[in-house]
């Protein structure tokens, strides 16, 4: 039987950390960011740990 391919995509957005959570980084810091304050880009900058609804599906992408 074949094994599953890992789907790129989602292996290059998201880290397994040691507990075997996921990391993943914020959304809206790419472009446009002039009218963004300081503040707000700062903690864009930031990772974050992805949710327990998501972390299910994307535990199939990246094994």
């Amino acid at each position: 039987m074949a094994k599953m391919k890992t789907h790129r995509a989602s292996a290059k957005r998201f880290k397994r950390t040691g507990s075997g959570k996921l990391k993943r980084f914020y959304a809206f810091k790419g472009h446009l960011t002039g009218k963004k304050t300081a503040k707000r880009l700062r903690k864009l900058r930031k990772s974050s740990t992805v949710s327990k609804g998501d972390q299910r599906r994307i535990d199939h992408m990246i094994p």
